[in-house]
């Protein structure tokens, strides 16, 4: 007789006092970068009014949550000071936060002072590619606001990151480093409950590095939370398929297949309406595989 294979980990957020569960299918959070320097897309949305439309399109496509952020995290962008990061994100998500009705919104931020102000805004999320390494006061305005924190595996900073990383187990060392982050936000206070884990596909790895991330992603699971994947448009696909960003839509469709039969429990993408397809698709293999 076979063995039932278990379904994805069940978890359960708040978001403004709200209970949100997470696992019973894949959430999609959109990537909305407003700054004038993405890799992906070119600035196209630094425009608040460009990025509102494209905020409510994303949400119109499926988007569980879209992501705002107001600093590149490209190779070689240069530093955006808070003030200029804050003038950026702020007026998106606070006009989306008046149009979005029950949509979620993220600030994709390594900076204290701009995660307070786009919650005072309306953001629900805070997302931090450093796991709370580059401002640990982070850690305390998520738990002030009682938000869930996004905790992304990276080493060094954005401008070393891609410096020849080097890993004997991919696996072990992401959870060992993730647990880490973990320790990081229990000191500034967050409740653990309000975590999710980020391994950080293709920061501070190399192409093979993001394959075998995903390949193990189950292997985070041991860690009790819930894991958010972001593979999209990623040089790794570039590698492996010779595509340039905008056009590994069908390489980031298998990413994002790859990452919910692994049990991941929210995919950032750009391209919703695409994902949104794979995401279904990859949920009814999953459920099924557990029935």
């Amino acid at each position: 007789m076979n063995e039932r294979v278990p379904s994805r980990p069940r978890h359960t957020l708040r978001v403004r006092g709200e209970a949100r569960a997470l696992g019973e299918r894949t959430w999609l959070m959109g990537v909305l970068n407003v700054t004038p320097d993405s890799f992906s897309d070119g600035g196209r949305f630094a425009r608040v009014d460009a990025a509102v439309a494209r905020g409510l399109q994303m949400f119109e496509q499926g988007a569980d949550l879209v992501d705002v952020g107001g600093e590149s995290t490209r190779p070689g962008a240069a530093a955006v000071p808070p003030a200029a990061e804050i003038e950026r994100v702020v007026p998106v998500i606070r006009a989306l936060r008046e149009r979005c009705g029950d949509g979620l919104l993220s600030i994709d931020t390594t900076k204290a002072e701009v995660a307070r102000a786009a919650l005072a805004a309306g953001a629900d999320v805070v997302n931090d590619v450093s796991g709370l390494r580059f401002d640990p006061e982070l850690g305390r305005v998520a738990a002030a606001a009682d938000a869930p924190l996004v905790l992304m595996h990276l080493r060094g900073d954005f401008a070393t990151m891609h410096h020849e990383p080097r890993y004997a187990d991919v696996a072990a060392e992401l959870a060992a480093e993730l647990e880490t982050a973990l320790a990081r936000a229990d000191a500034a206070g967050v409740d653990r409950a309000q975590t999710v884990l980020d391994p950080g596909i293709g920061f501070s790895k190399e192409a093979a590095h993001s394959v075998q991330a995903l390949a193990r992603l189950d292997a985070l699971h041991a860690l009790g939370r819930p894991l958010l994947v972001g593979p999209s448009r990623k040089s790794f696909i570039g590698r492996l398929t010779g595509a340039p960003p905008e056009a590994r839509q069908f390489g980031t469709a298998a990413a994002v297949t790859a990452a919910i039969l692994q049990g991941a429990h929210v995919v950032r993408v750009h391209d919703v309406a695409e994902m949104a397809q794979a995401a279904r698709v990859a949920d009814a293999i999953l459920e099924a595989r557990a029935a």
